[in-house]
């Protein structure tokens, strides 16, 4: 593949890809299908057998993972439909989310370095249950690895948007709203596909738990992240 063909190519490969994933999924309806999980192990399958290199192929996936940005600020349009639900358990919601992002940061910060991992990647772990740029980002101002984050935010939403809903039938969730926030803030724009799927009242707090729980990691991640490596630095 030439260097000026490796763009528009790779671009065309994603779109065609996702398609057929999404279409297979429309109509089995399996959680093991999800879309995103089916289009990344395609083009995992695709590059590897036509020994293109990925770094050619990033090239064409740079200008789709520039949308990601849009896309989340798109989330506002089923979340202004729904204002007057929000309103009425803004309280609630927003204590929700604050735990949830508390717990995703110490859950996968504290794992880490449990396991012994190395700094650089306790660091990167942090973030991860947040939407890839801002996960990104964070990751960035803590002295982490970006890429190795952006792999663990969508490890992370494959694996919400699989299992959740399964979870939260198991665990007895059956309010729209704690279901659309429970995928949001745990699975991030993965999960708020799915939450979509479930209804306006889920995509709205999905979309809703996104940016809130953006915002309290970017803020809450370093503090917390500095106490946990301390602690367990001093045993």
């Amino acid at each position: 593949m030439g260097d000026a063909a490796a763009a528009p190519l790779a671009i065309v490969a994603t779109v065609l890809v996702y398609a057929a994933a999404q279409r297979l999924y429309t109509r089995v309806r399996h959680p093991l299908l999800n879309p995103l999980l089916v289009a990344i192990t395609a083009l995992i399958v695709l590059l590897e057998s036509s020994g293109v290199e990925y770094g050619k192929y990033d090239r064409g996936g740079r200008l789709i993972s520039y949308w990601l940005g849009p896309a989340v600020v798109a989330l506002g349009v089923p979340l202004h439909a729904q204002l007057h639900e929000i309103a009425r358990r803004g309280r609630a919601m927003l204590a929700s989310i604050l735990v949830g992002s508390v717990v995703g940061i110490v859950s996968g910060t504290l794992t880490a370095i449990v396991l012994g991992a190395p700094r650089q990647v306790v660091l990167s772990v942090a973030p991860r249950s947040v939407t890839t740029p801002v996960a990104m980002g964070v990751a960035q101002k803590l002295g982490g690895i970006p890429p190795l984050t952006a792999v663990l935010v969508i490890s992370t939403g494959v694996l919400g948007a699989v299992a959740g809903p399964t979870l939260m039938r198991l665990a007895g969730v059956r309010s729209r709203t704690a279901w659309g926030l429970a995928m949001g803030s745990a699975a991030h724009g993965i999960g708020t596909a799915r939450a979509v799927e479930q209804g306006e009242v889920e995509g709205a707090t999905s979309g809703l738990a996104i940016g809130l729980m953006g915002l309290a990691t970017a803020i809450l991640a370093p503090p917390i992240v500095a106490l946990l490596l301390s602690v367990f630095a001093a045993r």
